[in-house]
């Protein structure tokens, strides 16, 4: 009898361990990319961007130096070619919707490449979160993939008016968003 009740009580230790197995499988990302950011324009800005793709919701997370202090533009390009000094071969903001430039989730508009602004403080660190079902590291949608696309930094704040940029001014830091 002491056999068969420590058999039961292991059988159903083990289907509880396999049960907390299964459901931290489900909160695992499905992808995750990381980006090295290098300074352009001159600047020292560098930082790292991690991406994780997480039942269907893409959670970005940056942290960034050698900034100046102050508000600066977070932007998605159109390509992950961060070749020229000034960090203009990634092309303009990522905009397969062919939308306005805008505040993120605006009803005029916005490119699914405005990301948004962040704080530089006086060290000239800084970081942003982000998370959108907009965006997919692992899909085959063209409106919707940032793989292939690149990250910029830009030297100012994005106005969230101007035409087709926000007016943000250089670009002090990319990254390519590869895997």
């Amino acid at each position: 009898m002491k056999t068969l009740i420590y058999s039961l009580t292991l059988v159903y230790a083990l289907s509880l361990t396999s049960c907390k197995t299964n459901n931290s499988k489900t909160t695992s990302p499905e992808s995750t990319v990381m980006v090295y950011l290098n300074s352009k324009s001159g600047s020292s800005a560098v930082g790292e961007v991690k991406f994780q793709q997480i039942k269907g919701l893409v959670y970005m997370s940056a942290k960034l130096e050698g900034l100046d202090p102050g508000v600066h533009a977070f932007h998605l390009h159109e390509k992950a070619d961060c070749s020229s000094d000034d960090g203009k071969s990634t092309g303009g903001h990522w905009n397969p919707t062919a939308q306005p430039h805008g505040k993120w989730g605006a009803q005029e508009g916005y490119h699914r490449g405005d990301v948004g602004n962040f704080t530089a403080d006086e060290a000239g660190r800084g970081s942003i979160e982000f998370s959108t079902a907009e965006w997919c590291l692992t899909c085959d949608d063209p409106n919707k993939n940032i793989l292939g696309k690149a990250i910029i930094v830009h030297q100012g704040i994005d106005d969230y008016r101007t035409q087709p940029t926000g007016d943000a001014g250089g670009r002090v830091s990319c990254g390519g968003i590869i895997k």
